[in-house]
C-alpha cells in the first residue's frame, strides 16, 4: 500500500527517525496554510524539498538547516529502519496533506521538508581543477535538476548560473536533482559574461556548446580546469556568452536527429570531457 492511500497510525510520543513526533492529524485536519506550495515559494522563502532522495540528502547535509519536516507513517518507519537521523522533530501527517501542499502530481514518497537555502559560493573560490558547468539562462526546473543530478554523478566541482532567469533551487528542481543540490555547489552570478571572463582569467578553458560550433567537442584537445557552457533550448547560447568562451564546439550525432534535450547534451558533454581529462575512474 502506497503513501498516497494509507492513513498514519503512529501513537502520540512514538519516535520515528530521531526525536518525538508531532502527531498533529490526531487533533483534526492538517493546517493547510502552514506550508506554502513549492511553486509559490519565492527567492526569499524557504526551500521546499520533497521525495526520498532529496529529503534524505538534505538531512545528511550539515550545511542545510531544516526548519520543518512532514512525514507519512510509511516514510517515518523507513527512516527509522534505515537509521536516518531526522535532526528535528517531524510531524506525522496523512499522505493527502502533502498532496494538497505540493499538488496532486508531485511524487513526494511521504516526505516534505522546509529548509534554508544553501549559500552560493563566490566564483573566485572554485577549485582550479576538474569540470564546472555554466548554464546560460536555462529556465526549465526539470532540465536544471536533471543537469545537477548528472553533475553529481560526474563529480562536477560546481554549477554556475545567473541569479535571474534561472529556476529557484527548490520544489521541482530539487526533486529532479535527486539530492544533487546537497553535493554540487550552485554559484549564482549577476552577469554571466563577466563570470566567464573571471573563469578565463583564472585559467579555465571555457567551451560553449552550440550546434553551429566550429569543431566537434570530441575532437578538441581539452584541458583542466574545464568549464562547459550550455544554453537554453531553442535560444542556445547568447551572443555575448559565445564571444566570451575560449572555444565553441558542437556535439556531433550519427543519427537522423542531430539535436538533444539540454539535460541529455550535458550528460554527453560531461562524458566526453571527463574521458578526455582522465577523470573516468
Amino acid at each position: 500500500m502506497s503513501d498516497r492511500d494509507r492513513e498514519p497510525r503512529f501513537r502520540r510520543g512514538s519516535r520515528p527517525g530521531s526525536g518525538h513526533v508531532k502527531d498533529s492529524h490526531r487533533k483534526g485536519p492538517p493546517r493547510h496554510g502552514s506550508v506554502r506550495r513549492a511553486r509559490e515559494t519565492g527567492p526569499d522563502g524557504p526551500a521546499v524539498l520533497y521525495g526520498w532522495h532529496t529529503v534524505t540528502a538534505a538531512l545528511a547535509n550539515p550545511r542545510r538547516r531544516i526548519r520543518k519536516l512532514l512525514l507519512t507513517e510509511n516514510a517515518a518507519l523507513r527512516l527509522t529502519h534505515e537509521n536516518i537521523n531526522t535532526r528535528i522533530t517531524p510531524e506525522i501527517v496523512r499522505p493527502s496533506a502533502i498532496d494538497q501542499r505540493l499538488g496532486p502530481d508531485a511524487v513526494h514518497q511521504g516526505l516534505l521538508a522546509e529548509a534554508d537555502p544553501l549559500p552560493s559560493p563566490d566564483i573566485e573560490t572554485l577549485t582550479q581543477e576538474g569540470i564546472v558547468l555554466v548554464l546560460d539562462q536555462i529556465t526549465d526546473p526539470h532540465n536544471v535538476g536533471a543537469i545537477m543530478r548528472s553533475a553529481a554523478a560526474f563529480a562536477v566541482k560546481a554549477i554556475v548560473t545567473t541569479a535571474r532567469h534561472s529556476p529557484e533551487a527548490t520544489g521541482v528542481l530539487a526533486k529532479s536533482a535527486s539530492g544533487a543540490l546537497e553535493v554540487v555547489p550552485l554559484v549564482l552570478v549577476q552577469n554571466l559574461a563577466r563570470a566567464l571572463t573571471r573563469l578565463n582569467d583564472r585559467g579555465f578553458m571555457t567551451v560553449g556548446l552550440d550546434s553551429d560550433g566550429g569543431e566537434n567537442l570530441a575532437a578538441i584537445q581539452l584541458r583542466q580546469p574545464l568549464a562547459l557552457v550550455l544554453g537554453a533550448e531553442g535560444k542556445g547560447l547568447r551572443q555575448l556568452t559565445r564571444d566570451t568562451c575560449s572555444a565553441v564546439a558542437r556535439l556531433d550525432m550519427p543519427g537522423h536527429i542531430k539535436s538533444l534535450n539540454v539535460s541529455n547534451a550535458a550528460v554527453l558533454a560531461l562524458y566526453i570531457g571527463a574521458s578526455h581529462l582522465g577523470l573516468m575512474h
